[in-house]
């Protein structure tokens, strides 16, 4: 999608927050770009933090066993077990500095169960850049949802990575036409301008 004047104004960095999703050290570990998906994610979050755009983490925060859907058990009974059975599994990646936010949640929307569109909303925020794991289940669920919510998603396509290198990538090419695809340095540059 073309970055027009119109969408510019929604990137500025007053009406922007970056959302980190999911880095956590299990799901790092086993991602197909591990040092790249890093280095871009802590240049933009640099970037993020001088151009004073919030920076909002989101961290699985799986429920107890008794209040998990079921339906969330049955697709994805094993998936998750591994985090809980490695040390530190579930911290995040990159540490969070002190204006940073971090915002538990169960299931891959930023916006269900969560109080993530409150805060974008208090704050007058208008679109929101995406980074993490994985492209194809949490980024494209939440960019989706960001989208019929009235937000402006950006994926940065060099700072989200996934398990499954051809499922990352099936999943920006469906994007590529309903959202506005960038790179760490063209997003960057935008808020720089």
């Amino acid at each position: 999608m073309e970055i027009t004047n119109e969408i510019k104004e929604f990137l500025i960095p007053e009406k922007t927050a970056l959302l980190v999703w999911d880095v956590q050290n299990r799901l790092v570990q086993n991602i197909f770009n591990t040092e790249s998906f890093l280095a871009k994610n802590k240049k933009i979050i640099s970037a993020a933090r001088k151009s004073k755009i919030p920076v909002i983490f989101s961290k699985i925060s799986p429920l107890p066993e008794k209040f998990e859907s079921p339906v969330r058990k049955l697709l994805f009974r094993n998936r998750f077990a591994s985090m809980k059975d490695i040390p530190n599994g579930l911290d995040l990646t990159i540490e969070p500095i002190q204006d940073d936010i971090v915002i538990p949640k169960s299931t891959a929307s930023m916006f269900i169960g969560t109080n993530f569109e409150q805060l974008l909303r208090n704050a007058g925020i208008t679109s929101i850049a995406i980074t993490g794991i994985s492209t194809e289940y949490g980024v494209e669920s939440t960019a989706r949802d960001a989208s019929n919510r009235g937000f402006l998603p950006v994926i940065v396509t060099d700072a989200v990575s996934s398990f499954n290198q051809d499922g990352h990538n099936r999943s920006l090419e469906n994007l590529k036409n309903m959202m506005i695809l960038v790179n760490t340095d063209e997003l960057i540059s935008l808020w720089d301008e």
